[in-house]
């Protein structure tokens, strides 16, 4: 375990006082016509109300998606004209985004063609200055199983272990073993788990960033370059499969298994280890069940996936059935990313894994 000295923390460490809100992209110019800021009880966070008072938006007049009706972020936004096309071209919404905890609906979400670099203005610059003045001050904190704040390396970040059934994953894998062995490719989990994080970053480009140094733009990455931590004769290392929005599971599974043998061998190049941008560790394969990952900078972003192990669970029915249960442990910058947002990420990544047709369905 001391070769994941750099994705895994120990499970007491520091943690950051306040949760922040989602990253925002600047607000277009107000409407001639002045809007007034509402003084009535509306379900809203604090962060939500000082989007709207700087925008001058009355929150009576925008309709919540939250739960019971609360104004999130994304409904003052869009209340304003502002939609995810502004920024992510090419994206198209066939629905509405579900409220936090729901199942996600299926969309299609087009890649972008470029790296896209947004300004940091407003209340965002102001949330990632304070966010980093806060980082200052020595803080304690503890992990909890079900959800936990932890800070490391400078960053603040949110890390939620999540349970995914895999039974339907094991199935289809069994079902293509034998078509990926055709091609000469070892089909293992880790495709699969590359795939639907790479279709999930699609819809959530947040969790595919980075920030500059002075901390005055995002950049949106165009390319999902998903890191692997890897354990080699010569220690840990962490290259990339580059371009995973633009390959089918069977083509990230044989660059995989370039990337293993080249480890294996230690001549995994500078090129395989430069320009990624998110990072998934499996913990699993040498038996572990959850851990608290630390972000590989620049990104903003790391999973750590355990052991799939057989676990008694209740159906539908509430009879006692054996299931077969990992858990992923996910960690983000706060800065960049909020934890609604990385909720939702992990429950479309999590749907894609439970119900695998309809990660295939999406394969252009």
């Amino acid at each position: 375990m001391a070769l994941y000295g750099i994705l895994a923390s120990v499970m007491i460490h520091s943690q950051a006082a306040k949760p922040a809100s989602a990253t925002t992209a600047p607000p277009p110019a107000a409407a001639q016509q002045e809007k007034h800021v509402s003084t009535g009880k509306v379900l809203a966070t604090p962060a939500v109300r000082r989007v709207a008072i700087e925008n001058k938006v009355d929150l009576k007049k925008v309709k919540g998606t939250g739960k019971d009706g609360r104004v999130l972020k994304e409904d003052v936004l869009k209340f304003l004209g502002q939609v995810k096309e502004d920024y992510y071209p090419g994206t198209t919404n066939i629905r509405s985004s579900p409220a936090f905890g729901s199942r996600p609906a299926l969309k299609e979400y087009a890649p972008l063609t470029e790296d896209r670099v947004v300004p940091i203005r407003g209340y965002t610059r102001a949330m990632i200055k304070t966010m980093t003045d806060a980082l200052k001050i020595p803080h304690f904190g503890y992990d909890d199983e079900y959800f936990a704040h932890i800070l490391n390396k400078g960053k603040l970040t949110h890390n939620a272990p999540l349970e995914v059934c895999a039974d339907a994953l094991i199935t289809i894998r069994k079902e293509l073993k034998e078509m990926a062995s055709d091609r000469g490719v070892k089909l293992s989990y880790m495709p699969f788990f590359i795939k639907a994080a790479s279709l999930a970053l699609l819809e959530f480009p947040s969790l595919n960033a980075s920030v500059d140094e002075k901390l005055e733009n995002i950049i949106y990455k165009a390319s999902h370059n998903i890191c692997l931590a890897m354990d080699t004769p010569g220690g840990l290392v962490v290259p990339n499969i580059k371009n995973c929005e633009q390959r089918s599971i069977f083509e990230i599974a044989a660059e995989l298994q370039r990337l293993q043998e080249d480890g294996k061998r230690e001549k995994i190049s500078r090129e395989d280890l430069a320009g990624g941008t998110f990072t998934i560790s499996n913990i699993g394969n040498i038996g572990g069940t959850y851990v608290s990952p630390v972000i590989f900078p620049p990104q903003v972003a790391i999973g750590a996936l355990g052991k799939i192990e057989k676990l008694p669970r209740y159906d539908k029915h509430d009879n006692l059935v054996p299931k077969n249960m990992f858990k992923v442990s996910w960690a983000a910058d706060h800065r960049v990313v909020d934890g609604a947002t990385m909720a939702r990420f992990s429950n479309r990544w999590k749907f894609y894994l439970e119900h695998p047709s309809a990660m295939l369905a999406q394969l252009k």
